[in-house]
């Protein structure tokens, strides 16, 4: 494995030499994150503006080697628990098992394995005593939820103290077009957003930043604000929003056209949200 350091903006998906397993120093969660990538032909059913993923394309996950996965997945945590990748490459402070995370260079349960990798995962866990404070994450944009399979990991997922990360960047059409690149009807995304916090618990993820050297605007706060409380009000309530800002360049197209917000335009939007009664993490 390199033995460069890592920090919060280095997610190398190859900095432990792995096809499938990378560690990242999460900014967000204070530790060690071991992402799983199982999107190794960098597509993906989105695009986007801000991915910072090389050469993405549109597609699907290409079909996974378990046992390659399985294999990498338990021998980099035995070296996480046991041996010195911690001390020689991880900050101090931050020298701690966080989560197992799927998420890496495109949507994971685009992967036709999906429910396969989560069983490999309990195993693993299991074999290994991972303490179960260690949390099973996936970083989704929710676009497969209607899908049986996908929902019957989640569920499975649920039993690993799972959490879903379910993106959500913009609560307008015209909104998630323009940031996602993608067409999609928002009576899908909450429908998809409800099987998910039915299945496990489940965090609205939200990207915001500055497009143009202007911050999403009043309207898209709005939008947003009522998508939420029209789901709380029908009685599907997720854990909360974890809304951060740009850490790292997009490598799309649309990058010199992006920026960052400042933590004081966060936070006011977080405490609009806050006032729905939901807990908001802000990460600038």
């Amino acid at each position: 494995m390199r033995d460069k350091i890592l920090n919060v903006t280095n997610h190398d998906r190859d900095s432990a030499d792995l096809r499938y397993v990378y560690p990242v120093v999460s900014r967000r969660s204070g530790g060690v994150s071991v992402g799983i990538n199982l999107n190794t032909n960098n597509a993906c059913n989105w695009r986007c503006i801000y991915c910072q993923v090389p050469g993405l394309k549109r597609g699907s996950a290409p079909a996974i080697d378990l046992s390659i996965l399985e294999k990498e997945l338990r021998g980099f945590l035995n070296e996480l628990l046991h041996g010195d990748f911690m001390l020689n490459r991880v900050p101090e402070g931050l020298q701690r098992i966080n989560d197992i995370a799927l998420s890496g260079n495109g949507e994971p349960t685009s992967a036709g394995e999906f429910v396969q990798v989560i069983a490999l995962i309990a195993r693993v866990r299991g074999e290994l005593a991972l303490p179960d404070a260690v949390k099973t994450l996936l970083i989704t944009n929710g676009s497969l939820l209607y899908r049986n399979s996908v929902q019957q990991g989640l569920r499975d997922m649920a039993k690993l103290n799972g959490e879903v990360w379910f993106k959500l960047d913009r609560a307008s059409e015209a909104g998630m077009q323009r940031i996602n690149d993608i067409h999609m009807s928002l009576n899908k995304v909450r429908d998809n957003l409800i099987a998910a916090i039915a299945c496990c618990p489940t965090w609205l993820q939200t990207c915001w930043f500055a497009l143009d050297g202007e911050p999403p605007s009043r309207q898209d706060e709005d939008d947003y604000i009522e998508f939420v409380a029209a789901l709380l009000r029908d009685g599907h309530q997720p854990q909360g929003v974890l809304l951060y800002s740009l850490a790292r360049p997009s490598l799309q197209a649309e990058a010199p056209r992006l920026s960052a917000l400042p933590a004081e335009h966060l936070q006011a939007f977080a405490d609009r949200i806050s006032k729905l009664g939901l807990a908001v993490k802000v990460t600038p």
